[in-house]
């Protein structure tokens, strides 16, 4: 496999669109997240305030001798949210959830070519309580639209506490890897890209 470019190989419009975050490791995480997200800093969204916002698209299109004639096709979608929070609780999480399920109403168009929108929210930590890692690590929230003929929407919950170089993270969260500074991955976020793909694909 060929090495990645580091992000100081990057084109200048590619570097210049991803933003300086303030927070070391929010910056060091997202240069693991700017090859595959769109990224934002200081994103606010159903009156939550979150310091860094990765929105990503992938579709899948079968093609029949030429891209004009074109079947089977099928869009997927991650929408990233972290911040800090010096010591989330089962509660915060839960209304995290309850706010996955309303933006699933207001982004997810359910339709033939809609096959799944996942909502990942990240909170960073000092530490992690005995009761968030009970909760997140048995967690999981995938929701049929139509009996999964119009794809599905899943809720995923990642809370990180880099000082300790801990983490726990629900089943699907895919994006949970770009948090793990402290895992040495050669090709910056290629895995989020990979289990992402592969469910979508496979």
């Amino acid at each position: 496999m060929s090495e990645r470019a580091t992000p100081e190989e990057l084109p200048a419009e590619i570097r210049e669109a991803v933003p300086d975050w303030d927070d070391d490791y929010l910056d060091r995480v997202s240069d693991r997240l700017m090859y595959n997200y769109d990224l934002e800093k200081d994103h606010s969204v159903g009156g939550e305030r979150w310091d860094l916002y990765g929105e990503m698209r992938v579709r899948s299109q079968k093609q029949f001798f030429h891209p004009a004639l074109s079947y089977a096709d099928h869009e997927a979608a991650e929408y990233l949210f972290a911040r800090r929070d010096a010591r989330p609780t089962v509660a915060e999480l839960e209304r995290l959830v309850d706010l996955g399920h309303d933006l699933a109403d207001e982004r997810v168009v359910p339709d033939e070519e809609h096959f799944g929108t996942d909502f990942t929210f990240v909170l960073i930590a000092d530490e992690l309580s005995a009761a968030v890692r009970d909760h997140v690590s048995v967690f999981r929230d995938r929701t049929l639209l139509k009996f999964g003929y119009h794809g599905h929407y899943e809720i995923n919950l990642v809370v990180v506490a880099p000082d300790a170089d801990d983490l726990v993270a629900s089943e699907a969260a895919d994006a949970a890897e770009a948090f793990t500074l402290w895992d040495d991955v050669s090709t910056p976020a290629e895995g989020v890209l990979s289990r992402f793909a592969r469910r979508f694909w496979g």
